[in-house]
């Protein structure tokens, strides 16, 4: 399933994508939640029924709408990992040293509200070094506390892109990142959320960002150094990850902090970040 939030007559809804690849609220098959997260707390006993009601439906599609956030406001901060792959390590190195680092690193986002799959990303007037980072996101269906490694795809509700957006000099000014990927505007995500079911294998799928049309990330999440796996049953063997909990599991090499010289974002530049079997989000810098 891909699974979507839409703007539609100034609501938003959630929609699900069919065979005909149109959109069908989930209202319209008579099954009502207020927003996706209502959704991810109820799948277990909602999912079964969804694609029954889509089949034997006979309602139209929607039109006129505009795609959002899958998940517009998350319910916890974003959990992310750090230099996650080899190649974004041996670029930033002279920046921030993580050659020599042997274990993972997580940091969290506050993300007030994410930003749509067309929004603008903010350029605030005391950021001078704004870059993009283009990660595939997890998305968790149920709590997990002290999951294995073998169990931890059971948790996994499905898949999403994020832009880890992120304000390079507030980033490195302080001792925690915290606040420089933090700035409201800095979590595009979406365009939806594919089911696990429908992704064979998330650690084998063509990752990319362009800039201006100017590819400068191309990669594979076969090339993370700490598989989705792996992340949620460490983090989860002392910490309960809550249904509807968001990880963005790190950024590939080609980061404009990472180019020699260094070429940040500007107002105007268009990003574009794709992963196979999930689609585009495309995000102008304001």
């Amino acid at each position: 399933m891909k699974l979507y939030t839409i703007e539609h007559n100034h609501k938003e809804l959630v929609a699900i994508q069919g065979n005909d690849n149109h959109l069908y609220s989930l209202s319209s098959l008579g099954l009502v939640v207020t927003d996706m997260n209502e959704l991810i707390l109820n799948w277990e006993s909602l999912a079964p029924h969804i694609t029954t009601k889509l089949a034997s439906a006979s309602v139209p599609p929607i039109d006129h709408y505009r795609i959002l956030a899958p998940i517009t406001t998350p319910l916890q901060d974003v959990v992310c990992l750090g230099v996650n792959y080899h190649n974004h390590i041996a670029e930033t190195a002279d920046v921030i040293d993580f050659t020599k680092q042997a274990d993972t690193v997580y940091f969290s986002k506050r993300v007030n509200r994410c930003n749509n799959p067309d929004g603008a990303i903010p350029h605030y007037n005391f950021v001078d070094k704004l870059d993009y980072e283009v990660e595939l996101g997890i998305v968790l269906k149920k709590d997990a506390f002290q999951v294995s490694v073998e169990n931890a795809a059971d948790y996994i509700l499905g898949y999403t892109i994020i832009n880890d957006a992120s304000a390079r000099d507030i980033q490195l000014k302080h001792q925690q990142w915290y606040l420089g990927k933090s700035l409201d505007g800095y979590t595009p995500m979406g365009p939806c959320i594919v089911t696990a079911d429908e992704i064979v294998d998330p650690h084998n799928l063509t990752i990319q960002c362009y800039v201006n049309n100017e590819l400068r990330q191309d990669s594979n999440t076969k090339y993370m150094i700490t598989s989705v796996e792996e992340a949620i049953a460490e983090l989860s063997q002392g910490m309960t990850l809550k249904a509807g909990t968001v990880i963005a599991s790190g950024t590939p090499g080609g980061v404009g902090m990472g180019m020699k010289p260094p070429v940040f974002l500007q107002s105007g530049d268009v990003v574009r970040c794709e992963i196979e079997q999930i689609g585009t989000l495309c995000n102008t810098v304001a």
